[in-house]
């Protein structure tokens, strides 16, 4: 009887366990993200009439979006594709011409395709209101949009037609006009705004110094907190976390299908060597609460960059990604305890190699630093690089170029840094540098200066 009563007692708890373990896996599934729209958001396609790179680009962007669509087991449309703006290169209309054929060949038939054409590249060949109409009579769309597409308001502005200005009145009374619209019609979703240029001072690349900001639509856009609104124009990094903030309004920079830029150390317009390798998009999906999930796409790679969820941006009181958020969320990135470092000596200077940072908060490390001090500590060299982190490729250790060393001992130290400045612990060795001397060593210093001053100044006017 005793022996009955424990297996019963035993076949209770295995039950209980069990109806545990369902419950939690249920609760798990119930929270899982479960898109109800989904669209692609891209820009700077840069379609150009003697390459077929960026053309190919396109196809291989909806052939990714497409893939992940048809394994989502729960919702497997790709409902737009939003490109914003700088579709060509030279805004002629053969590359127009080439950038419609492109999308046609990549969109299903269920895709909607909305795009923007910006002042600068697309209006390089024809007046601003020639582009305008050009464009709707090749791909019958409005060169300023507004539509709704799964319940989501998607709203678009192009450059004006006048050369009077940039974006002019009429155009910011229309946009708050349809704004006035989508938020009486949706209060509690995301409302999707396009255009070309970042807002100033939102995104990465929209600072006055880095150049790629415009005024325009911020006072509008302030009044709004259901904005999340899509910008280009920099080729500024998709995965820096500085290209998703948070204020009134939500900002997202697109990062760029043709190359890459960037901001590194007060130089602007800075591309690293393998920059036209880059093409990086957004799949963009919303769920039942107004919730967004924001995939990061390596287009080249067919690889993700970055995840983020944003909780419903139409509540103001959703705003994870603020700029001070995101700063104190920063963590020192991690060298492993076995990390090496290797500094070999060169004529004048020494090559130094270490293994790579892990991060240690989710966001990239995005700079490493070396230094090089002397005998009584002082440092008489220092460097930097920009690891390969706006692309999806594995990079196990890292190379700097020390200059300017005279003959003898040295430190050296190199740390891994944040999109924010936080540094890891440093890694250090020693080394023994053969320099110049004499003669040769004050010419190649005075050729280091012109090189540094002739830096600056392409860079500042650039």
């Amino acid at each position: 009887m005793k022996k009955l009563q424990k297996m019963l007692a035993l076949g209770f708890v295995l039950l209980f366990v069990l109806s545990a373990g369902s419950a939690v896996a249920a609760a798990e599934e119930s929270d899982a993200f479960v898109p109800v729209m989904r669209f692609v958001a891209s820009s700077d396609t840069h379609v150009r009439d003697g390459s077929d790179m960026t053309r190919d680009r396109i196809g291989k962007m909806m052939a990714l979006a497409y893939a992940r669509a048809d394994a989502d087991p729960n919702y497997q449309n790709i409902d737009a594709l939003l490109v914003a703006g700088d579709l060509t290169d030279d805004g002629t209309k053969t590359e127009f011409e080439k950038f419609q054929t492109a999308i046609n060949a990549a969109l299903r038939p269920e895709t909607a395709f909305l795009a923007v054409v910006a002042k600068n590249h697309d209006g390089y060949e024809l007046s601003r209101e020639e582009m305008r109409d050009f464009y709707k009579q090749l791909s019958g769309n409005d060169a300023d949009f507004h539509t709704v597409i799964g319940g989501f308001h998607f709203i678009g502005v192009s450059v004006s037609p006048s050369k009077a200005a940039h974006y002019d009145a009429k155009q910011l009374s229309w946009l708050k006009q349809q704004l006035d619209i989508a938020v009486a019609d949706t209060p509690d979703k995301p409302v999707f705004v396009t255009h070309h240029e970042h807002n100033i001072g939102t995104v990465y690349g929209s600072s006055v110094y880095e150049g790629w900001g415009v005024p325009y639509f911020k006072a509008i856009l302030n009044q709004y907190p259901q904005v999340v609104d899509f910008s280009g124009h920099s080729h500024f990094p998709l995965n820096d976390p500085r290209s998703v903030w948070q204020g009134k309004f939500t900002a997202v920079g697109t990062g760029a299908i043709y190359y890459s830029e960037f901001t590194v150390e007060g130089l602007r317009c800075y591309h690293p060597a393998d920059s036209e390798q880059t093409a990086t998009c957004w799949i963009v999906e919303a769920n039942d609460k107004g919730d967004l999930h924001l995939c990061g796409m390596d287009v080249e790679a067919g690889k993700p960059l970055c995840d983020y969820v944003l909780q419903n941006p139409a509540d103001p009181k959703n705003r994870d990604y603020t700029p001070a958020k995101r700063r104190a969320a920063s963590k020192a990135p991690v060298f492993a305890s076995d990390a090496a470092i290797t500094a070999a000596p060169t004529f004048g200077g020494c090559t130094v190699t270490v293994d790579a940072a892990q991060s240690a908060d989710g966001m990239p490390v995005v700079l490493y630093r070396a230094a090089a001090k002397d005998k009584l500590g002082v440092t008489v060299s220092k460097t930097w690089t920009m690891p390969q982190y706006y692309r999806a490729v594995e990079q196990n250790t890292v190379d700097l170029e020390l200059q300017g060393l005279s003959t003898g001992d040295y430190t050296i130290t190199v740390v891994a840094e944040t999109a924010y400045g936080v540094q890891s612990a440093p890694l250090q060795t020693t080394v023994h540098a053969d320099g110049e001397t004499g003669f040769d060593y004050l010419i190649a210093r005075v050729k280091l200066l012109f090189a540094s001053v002739k830096d600056f100044f392409v860079h500042l006017f650039w």
